[in-house]
C-alpha cells in the first residue's frame, strides 16, 4: 500500500515547505501558534496525505470521536498532510502538518523529499521551540539547525558541537538536503518558566524568522499584540514575588554575559512549574 496519496491540487511556483508536525518539542507552543498564524492568511489545498495507519501509534494518540446525544457521529483519523497555497504577494508556500510519525521515519522522510522535489520546493523550514534559561523580558532569539553555514549564520546558532535528540523536522531537512533542497530548522529559545504554556513572543520570533529566510509575507499585527499582552501578564506574575524578580534579574545578567543556556546556581532558582502554575491561576482570574 502506498504511503503517500496525491490529491491533484496544483503546486504553487517554487514554494518554501514549512514543517510543523505535532508531537515533539514545542516549548511555549511556539511552532503551533506560528504555523496557525500563517495558515490563517493562506488559502490552501491538500496536495498529498500520508497513510497514518503506517505511521501513527493510535494507542498513544487516539483518534477523536464525536458523539451527538449518545450516537457516534464520526471518527477523525489525524494524518500527516501536505498543503499548498500562496501568500498575499503570490509567493508559493507549502505546509507539512499533522501528527509526527511514530514509525517509519526514514521511509516517511524519503517520501516527503520526493514530494518536495515534485513541487519544485526551494527551501525547507522546520519550526520548533526549546526551553532555556532566558528571561521573558528580552527578545526571543532563534537558534538554527541548517544544511549550510550560510543559513545557520543568517538565523543564529549555538556555538560548538552538541549531541541532542532530534525531531522529525530535522530528519526531513537532512533527507531534503540530500535531494539538493536547502533546509533550516528555526528554534525559538523559550524562557524555561513559560515553556509549558502558550508564549506568543516565541511564535512571533518564529514567524519573523520564517519571513527572513524564505521571503514569504505574513501579517503579524495580531500576533505582535498577543506577544505584548503575554509579556505583560508574565510581568504581573513575576512582580508579585521577590524570589521570582531575583530569578529574572539573574537571567538578565546571564544573557548580558552572553550565555543563556546555563545559569550557575540554577538549582536555587524557583522552578518553571511554580511560576507557570501562578500564571495559569492569574489567567483564570483566581489571583
Amino acid at each position: 500500500m502506498a504511503l503517500v496519496t496525491r490529491h491533484g491540487a496544483a503546486a504553487p511556483p517554487s514554494p518554501v515547505l514549512v514543517v510543523a508536525l505535532e508531537g515533539w518539542v514545542d516549548a511555549g507552543f511556539a511552532a503551533a501558534t506560528a504555523v496557525a498564524t500563517v495558515l490563517e492568511q493562506v488559502a490552501t489545498e491538500t496536495y498529498a496525505t500520508f497513510d497514518a495507519d503506517e505511521l501513527v501509534d493510535y494507542r498513544a494518540r487516539r483518534p477523536r470521536m464525536r458523539v451527538d446525544d449518545g450516537v457516534r457521529a464520526g471518527i477523525t483519523w489525524a494524518e500527516p498532510e501536505l498543503l499548498v497555497g500562496t501568500d498575499r504577494l503570490g509567493s508559493g508556500v507549502a505546509f507539512l502538518v499533522g501528527p509526527e510519525p511514530d514509525y517509519r521515519w526514514r521511509v516517511f522522510a524519503r517520501e516527503v523529499a520526493v514530494v518536495a522535489q515534485e513541487i519544485g520546493c526551494r527551501l525547507v523550514v522546520g519550526l520548533g521551540g526549546f526551553p532555556t534559561a532566558t528571561p521573558h523580558t528580552r527578545a526571543v532569539r532563534l537558534a538554527s539547525t541548517a544544511s549550510s553555514g550560510a543559513l545557520a549564520r543568517s538565523v543564529g546558532f549555538i556555538p560548538g558541537s552538541i549531541d541532542v535528540p532530534t525531531g522529525i523536522a530535522d530528519a526531513l531537512g537532512a533527507e531534503c538536503s540530500r535531494a539538493r533542497i536547502p533546509s533550516v530548522g528555526l528554534w525559538a529559545r523559550v524562557p524555561h518558566y513559560v515553556a509549558a504554556m502558550s508564549f506568543p513572543p516565541a511564535a512571533l520570533a518564529l514567524v519573523e524568522g520564517l519571513e527572513s529566510v524564505s521571503g514569504i509575507v505574513v501579517d503579524t499585527e495580531e500576533l505582535r499584540a498577543s506577544a505584548d499582552t503575554g509579556r505583560k501578564r508574565v510581568d504581573e506574575i513575576i512582580a508579585q514575588s521577590s524570589e521570582h524578580l531575583a530569578m529574572v534579574r539573574r537571567l538578565e545578567e546571564q544573557v548580558e554575559e552572553g550565555d543563556e543556556l546555563e545559569v550557575p546556581g540554577a538549582e536555587d532558582l524557583p522552578s518553571g512549574d511554580e511560576i507557570a502554575a501562578e500564571l495559569e491561576r492569574y489567567l483564570r482570574g483566581e489571583s
